[in-house]
């Protein structure tokens, strides 16, 4: 097994540009302490390249044994694996990780359009809600195993119902970037798992130095949408950043607009030009982004505020600066991952704080 390093939507549009075929691995039900839950996948090329991670990398070798016989056969597989005892044995080691998973493995080729996965990448290209179906256990003839539903015609009412409530709208018709888990619902003799696509993080940067290069570089492999404006054209240079999706060089004065066109989870202020960062910053005071990070240390963040006058109210109570978790960030490299774990811990509703003191509590 040769892990790619690769977000599953760069790796899945790599071989389907090659037209070759994929498993998709998607786990279909778990119980006690595992490392992903139910609608968590990976992919699996037949080069025995993967990207993603179901476990801490245990059974990613076992699965990709399965898959050459998936890929071979065209046929979907399930496949168990319970670790919940000391004594587990996969090649001949016990992982005693006190948990179980079962594993459902399908083939994406040109012949089935590379559904479910590419109905998915269409959503999160495009930030649409929606919610596809597989079955995951049938006796009913009408609804094979491994069969994935993007069309939703033929489903059960049951389904359908669950289909409805994964695909909410947020007030102003804005599409949520978290989901809720995939549902397990059994009907017609078969059972169903409806699977959330879950949206990636949109980042806006504004500032493209050489600072920006590892923000955007992590945010990217994690397969955030990032998008770069800055105001100098030797700066915003899109060969500079190869994980962003959009590098412009605009006026600081032209966000304003940009914002009314395009909707951001987050964006991050560093440019490292006082005038420019004072009207980002008042721009950014009239959008809703929920997250707004900026770089530089407490005074200068005073003084900005100060600049921007009245605005400053409405964005305060969205505003991180400085910017990032508290790590002993002093490299461009861990600043980078102090804000992207700050981003990661705010749009998720988390503190960022540590698991084993919330474990000692």
């Amino acid at each position: 097994m040769n892990h790619s390093g690769s977000a599953l939507s760069d790796f899945f549009n790599r071989y389907r540009s090659k037209s070759e075929p994929l498993v998709l691995a998607t786990i279909v039900n778990t119980s006690g302490s595992t490392y992903r839950k139910a609608g968590a996948q990976m992919l699996i090329a037949g080069d025995g390249n993967v990207a993603g991670l179901l476990s801490g990398g245990c059974l990613e070798g076992d699965l990709v044994a399965h898959s050459q016989e998936v890929l071979d056969s065209g046929r979907p597989k399930l496949v168990l694996y319970d670790t919940r005892t000391s004594d587990d044995l996969i090649w001949g080691i016990g992982l005693g990780c006190e948990g179980a998973m079962q594993i459902l493995l399908t083939r994406l080729a040109a012949d089935n359009n590379y559904q479910p996965f590419a109905f998915a990448e269409d959503l999160r290209e495009t930030h649409r809600a929606g919610s596809y179906v597989v079955v995951i256990e049938s006796a009913n003839p009408r609804f094979p195993l491994g069969t994935a539903y993007v069309d939703t015609q033929e489903l059960p009412v049951r389904v359908l119902e669950a289909l409805r409530h994964h695909a909410p709208l947020t007030g102003d018709g804005r599409v949520p970037r978290t989901t809720s888990l995939a549902t397990m619902v059994e009907a017609d003799d078969a059972r169903f798992l409806v699977v959330p696509v879950e949206q990636p993080p949109r980042l806006l940067m504004l500032g493209a130095g050489p600072d920006a290069l590892p923000l955007s570089e992590i945010a990217g492999l994690m397969g955030w949408h990032v998008t770069i404006v800055d105001h100098r054209a030797a700066y915003a240079v899109a060969a500079h950043f190869p994980r962003a999706r959009v590098v412009e060089c605009q006026p600081a004065a032209n966000l304003a607009a940009l914002l009314t066109r395009r909707y951001f989870d987050a964006a991050v202020v560093m440019s490292h030009h006082l005038v420019s960062d004072e009207t980002y910053l008042a721009a950014l005071a009239d959008s809703d982004i929920p997250y707004v990070g900026l770089l530089g240390p407490a005074p200068r963040r005073v003084r900005l505020l100060s600049d921007i006058g009245e605005r400053a109210a409405r964005l305060t109570p969205r505003l991180y600066g400085p910017v990032g978790l508290d790590i002993g960030a002093n490299t461009p490299e861990t600043i980078a991952l102090a804000i992207v774990s700050e981003i990661q811990a705010v749009l998720s509703g988390r503190s960022g704080g540590s698991f084993s003191a919330a474990v000692r509590r």
